[in-house]
């Protein structure tokens, strides 16, 4: 790195032994995160027909872990740098286990929300910590950026992982049992991580500062959510008093920061260029390519017609790419650039989104199968060199606190996709004209109007289910040309921003 936040010992060569089993463990936490994510969007027409949500409900409930993680990723982190990054992952997915099991038996969309939000408490304690023990077992840098693709390389093998297993269990069982199976993952992580995972922590911490974490959740959440409303309703007093609280709060976030002696997150990092653009390239990636994922799966269960199972594998050649992009992606980065390898994975996956504007209901699976792996492809390296950029460019004791601000802007990112490209989808899906007598509940979701279609007559439950699919493909192809735009203007900014960065 050229970043000048580089440690002043970076020729630290000290080689724990057990590090790869150590690694083993972590692979674990993030396949827990991965497989809850992937599953949700397969068991959604699940949901959506059993639990009758609206169409506002049922994007609460794929964003409002995304919501929840954002505000609070920064103050676990530091948290885990100063109590311990060990007892912080292994505690919070034991959370994340038992928090599983109310999401499976919600009963009610509220009950869900509420679900989804509890269960981003739990994650919010897992990604950063992960990262950050990885900083402090591998000092070696090119063992470091093999134990980061190996990281990445778990979390897009759980994206492939999810909708296999989640497939195969919507098909035999309820849609509750795709968040059970977390549990079986969550015992063998706990119990094998108590023996094989180090503790570390910053030495010299400071204090947990309260007001920095409620300056932090009460900013991201209600900056979040003030995106959100506007996009799927426009600009109220409400939503406009609800940005403003949320930039005020991220406002006094940052001047406290700078204020303290030994701050919740040092602010200074972001001075760095190579910092500052790996974390927004993460964010406007996952901003661009996470409304398209969160209804690919209605997609092809819904327009498509394919059963949960082969719905899984459809989407199994992102998962493929990632996971080979992931291996390769620290060597590729020193042989050719930083700027390089992550500029040209994410003008890869714009172009990939840009051809899935030709997307209908009768698309052939090659065009979506070779798309699906070339996202898989760019994603894989633009992540997995990023991820080795922000680590690379903090001290080990400052770990976790960096390591939340790359996941931070994942989850915003998220959060943000689902978000407005979310609400592009339904905003284009609701405007379609239905057959006359077309329940209400039909406009609220493509789940709804196929479930509205299951009591009419023939030949008007098909009228009904041609218009309901048409207006869905229309919308995804509108999420996916501005997630392509995106995908590009990122791939323009990390060319900018990453242009001396080395690993």
């Amino acid at each position: 790195m050229t970043s000048t936040l580089q440690p002043a010992a970076a020729a630290e060569t000290e080689k724990r032994p057990g590090r790869w089993l150590a690694l083993g463990v972590l692979v674990l936490a993030v396949l827990l995160v991965a497989v809850d994510a992937t599953v949700l969007g397969l068991a959604t027409p699940y949901i959506s027909e059993d639990l009758e949500p609206s169409g506002t409900q049922l994007l609460w409930i794929g964003d409002v872990y995304s919501f929840v993680i954002a505000g609070l990723l920064v103050s676990m982190g530091s948290l885990g740098d100063r109590i311990g990054r060990k007892r912080i992952l292994l505690g919070g997915a034991t959370a994340f286990g038992l928090i599983s099991v109310l999401n499976a038996y919600a009963a009610t969309p509220e009950m869900m929300i509420l679900a989804r939000a509890l269960l981003g408490v739990a994650g919010a304690t897992l990604m950063p910590a992960t990262l950050a023990l990885i900083r402090n077992l591998f000092h070696d840098a090119r063992e470091r950026s093999l134990a980061v693709g190996v990281w990445g390389a778990a979390a897009s093998a759980g994206m492939a992982v999810g909708p296999i297993v989640g497939g195969f269990l919507l098909e035999h069982f309820w849609w509750g049992s795709v968040f059970l199976i977390n549990l079986p993952v969550m015992a063998v992580l706990v119990l094998v991580g108590i023996r094989l995972l180090p503790e570390s922590r910053n030495p010299h911490p400071g204090p947990w500062d309260l007001a920095s974490v409620l300056l932090s959740l009460v900013g991201m959440i209600a900056t979040v959510y003030a995106v959100k409303e506007a996009a799927a309703h426009g600009f109220t007093w409400a939503v406009l008093g609800t940005g403003l609280l949320g930039v005020a709060a991220l406002y006094g976030f940052v001047r406290r920061q700078l204020t303290m002696p030994v701050p919740l997150l040092d602010i200074r990092l972001f001075r760095s260029r190579g910092f500052s653009g790996a974390v927004l390239a993460d964010l406007l990636t996952v901003l661009g390519m996470s409304g398209l994922v969160f209804f690919l799966s209605q997609y092809l269960q819904l327009v498509q017609g394919r059963r949960p199972f082969e719905a899984g594998l459809a989407e199994l050649p992102a998962a493929v790419g990632a996971v080979a992009a992931g291996l390769v992606a620290g060597r590729a980065a020193r042989r050719f650039s930083v700027r390089a390898v992550v500029s040209g994975g994410l003008a890869a996956v714009g172009l990939a989104l840009a051809a899935l504007t030709a997307l209908s209901g009768a698309t052939g699976y090659p065009l979506l199968g070779a798309a699906l792996l070339v996202v898989g492809v760019g994603a894989g390296l633009s992540f997995t060199v990023t991820a080795d950029v922000i680590l690379s460019s903090v001290p080990k004791d400052q770990a976790g606190a960096a390591s939340a601000v790359s996941e931070t802007a994942y989850e915003l990112g998220a959060a943000l996709g689902i978000a407005l490209l979310g609400s592009i989808v339904t905003a284009a899906y609701r405007g379609f004209s239905g057959p006359s007598g077309t329940p209400a509940r039909a406009h609220e979701s493509l789940g709804g109007a196929v479930e509205a279609a299951a009591g009419l007559p023939a030949p008007t439950a098909e009228s009904l289910l041609s218009a309901a699919r048409e207006a869905f493909v229309h919308g995804l192809h509108l999420a996916s040309g501005a997630g392509a735009a995106v995908l590009l203007a990122a791939a323009a900014a990390a060319w900018v921003l990453l242009k001396n960065e080395k690993l």
